[in-house]
């Protein structure tokens, strides 16, 4: 246990001696505020605001308290994600990790509870200490937009603050936690904006995933420092897994912080040589810098500490903990300034409001009109949720063919061309073409609805993913819950056997389509974005389950016999079809309040129309498509099962044939004997 010593730095006296990183922890919060202090003053946003001065109590409270509830859900955020993918349960530093993540949980909560209040002092240029503030806050936080944001994220923050701080035994009960945490971030997302150039689909997502990206790096740096001094030899392994985890989280961070600058402040110089474009310049700098001490990071510290673990050698865990205690000093200054970008607001002009009744509905740019067929295969709509799932759909894919490559073993192209084929029809449905117009147009949201839904699933399923993922990810063998661990639990769980019995998912593929279009979720779909969103996840789950009951490859808990896959195939697209011709003969607008306010000259009710035809036309080929290849598996079934009873044959000479025969013969025997006693 050299090591352990070693990166322990554990005195004569059994007292830990501080650490470069413990140092960094202490510092942390200091430099994150003083790099926020300085970023106001420069930017001139500590001065008051257009309605007046809330007092500085409220004008640097703001700012500081906001600064501490990013870095406290940081932490939740990472160390909830240690706990469920890198560290065994139980163990020390399973027990201190889940204590930091408590503690910071708390200050989350707290934050979150008191940031209301402030916001609205200094919405309203309203001091603390003004008469009937009470009131006013109370009508702020239900009927304002902003504070009925404020109040979303401070129910959210209690429920999963409130979840974390009870404890975290389990890796599942960490992941749900987390998942609970992310959930806290969607109202703070939906509160942002995009400018009128376009980009409220990428500023909402884009924000979301970069909050979810800081937490994964910024949060597991330091749980990791809390966790290295309880993790002796193990440390190699879990900083290997957590620079795993960091590598994803950067280049999320970089993606999604460059979108959301490039909808704010846009490529005009006039932008780019503002306060706000200076700071997001401060920002992008802090972030390309740390990555490079990432680099380094895995270049060194991970070779230094594997080789000086296996030769027992001292003072291995040095180079590592100098290198994580810069990376959370220059973390803490990034914070700061990123709360400093938010104080002070997009270059004026950046977000010159909508113009047109549609792009205040949509609070988007409105795309040309009409949506010809040209404009709906090449009309740019990009959502930087899809296109992120997307490339880590395509990459993840990638490495696990190239794992197989690397010891030799083989895979069906067939497969591989089907999935990536699969990647880049789902990213055209959910990033361009109908998705410019998914809002406007009935019939370019039945393109995307019917594609996401019946065309993409069939290529993703055809892949095999599932089958690909059990034979290339590794086995963890510590006690710990890895990619391959999480996979079977969720394929083997009983909610996955429950929607993935065949007559389940037909139910929920036809039927969830009634439901969603004949109830108010489908102007709910059309008029938030966080229903636009969970409509296209429900649209490509279902259609998923439903493909792969019908030709799925991959390992399940259900194997439905083939008569009965063509019995569900015919039911349920005969019912799209009926979908489809009810729309096309139908005389009620769906969705009425929202496509007549549109004010875009175009008859909604005739085009609802066309989208049946549409629904009814494109239901057709994918209805095709899956008979052919239920047909083929179907074929090549039956001609594996004559070879596997030719092959019995000749290992046993035919016993079950010879066995059948004597039956028969037998009965034919005692058929003959009792017609003879019946003679005489």
């Amino acid at each position: 246990m050299v090591l352990e010593r070693d990166t322990t730095t554990v005195r004569s006296d059994g007292g830990a001696e501080r650490s470069p990183v413990a140092l960094a922890l202490v510092l942390g919060v200091p430099v994150a505020l003083v790099a926020l202090v300085v970023s106001m003053v420069a930017t001139g946003a500590a001065v008051p605001g257009v309605l007046g001065d809330a007092g500085p109590v409220v004008r640097w409270g703001l700012p500081v308290l906001r600064t501490t509830a990013d870095l406290a859900v940081s932490v939740v955020l990472g160390s909830l994600l240690l706990l469920a993918v890198a560290l065994v349960p139980a163990s020390p530093a399973w027990r201190a990790v889940s204590r930091l993540a408590a503690g910071a949980a708390v200050v989350w909560v707290l934050a979150a509870v008191v940031q209301p209040v402030l916001t609205y002092a200094d919405i309203a240029g309203t001091p603390l200490s003004s008469g009937g503030l009470g009131g006013q806050i109370g009508f702020f936080l239900t009927q304002v937009p902003p504070g009925r944001t404020a109040l979303a994220t401070a129910v959210l923050a209690v429920l999963a603050g409130t979840l974390v701080a009870l404890g975290t035994a389990t890796p599942t009960s960490a992941a749900v936690a987390g998942l609970l945490t992310a959930a806290a971030l969607v109202p703070i997302a939906l509160g942002s904006h995009g400018s009128t150039e376009g980009g409220h689909h990428t500023a909402v997502s884009g924000w979301w995933l970069h909050a979810l990206g800081v937490g994964a790096w910024v949060g597991g740096l330091v749980a990791l420092a809390v966790a290295g001094p309880h993790l002796g030899r193990s440390l190699p392994v879990v900083v290997r897994r957590y620079s795993a985890l960091a590598l994803g989280s950067f280049g999320l961070v970089v993606l999604s912080g460059l979108a959301n600058g490039w909808v704010q402040v846009g490529a005009t110089p006039a932008g780019l040589l503002s306060p706000y474009g200076a700071l997001l310049g401060v920002k992008t700098a802090a972030a390309v810098a740390l990555g490079a001490a990432g680099w380094v990071h895995r270049r060194s510290a991970i070779a230094t500490l594997e080789v000086a673990g296996a030769a027992g050698g001292a003072s291995a865990g040095r180079p590592f903990w100098r290198l994580v205690a810069v990376e959370v000093l220059v973390m803490a200054a990034t914070v700061g300034v990123a709360v400093a970008l938010v104080r002070t607001g997009p270059p004026a002009g950046a977000d010159d409001g909508p113009r047109t009744l549609a792009a205040q509905l949509t609070n988007d740019v409105v795309p040309p009109l009409p949506a010809t067929p040209v404009r709906l295969l090449t009309e740019p709509a990009p959502d930087l949720l899809w296109l992120v799932a997307c490339g880590a759909l395509a990459v993840l894919y990638a490495a696990g063919l190239r794992r197989l490559r690397t010891r030799g073993d083989r895979w069906p192209v067939g497969r591989s061309v089907s999935w990536f084929a699969g990647v880049v029809v789902l990213a055209w449905a959910t990033s361009f073409g109908p998705q410019a117009y998914i809002d406007l147009l009935f019939s370019a949201h039945m393109v995307a609805h019917m594609t996401i839904m019946m065309v993409a699933p069939i290529l993703l399923v055809a892949g095999a993913p599932i089958t690909l993922a059990v034979r290339t990810l590794p086995k963890r063998r510590d006690g710990s819950r890895g990619p391959r661990e999480w996979l079977l639990l969720l394929v083997h769980s009983r909610w996955a056997r429950f929607v993935s019995h065949p007559l389940v998912a037909a139910v929920l593929f036809a039927g969830s389509v009634i439901v969603f279009y004949y109830s108010p979720l489908f102007g709910l779909a059309l008029s938030t974005h966080l229903g636009h969103e969970l409509m296209e996840v429900h649209f490509l789950l279902t259609g998923y389950l439903f493909a792969s009951a019908v030709i799925g490859v991959d390992p399940g808990a259900w194997n439905p016999p083939y008569p009965l896959r063509l019995l569900l195939l015919l039911a349920t697209m005969a019912f799209h079809a009926f979908f489809g011709v009810a729309l096309t003969g139908g005389d009620e607008l769906l969705a009425a309040d929202w496509f007549s306010r549109l004010g875009l000259g175009v008859d909604a009710l005739a085009d609802q129309r066309t989208g049946g035809a549409i629904a009814w036309g494109i239901g057709e080929m994918p209805t095709l498509v899956l008979a052919i290849v239920l047909a083929v598996q179907w074929s090549r079934s039956d001609e594996r099962e004559t070879r596997r009873r030719d092959r019995a044959a000749d290992r046993d000479g035919d016993a079950e044939l010879t066995a059948y025969n004597a039956m028969l013969a037998a009965r034919s025997g005692t058929g003959q004997q009792g017609a003879g006693k019946q003679e005489r």
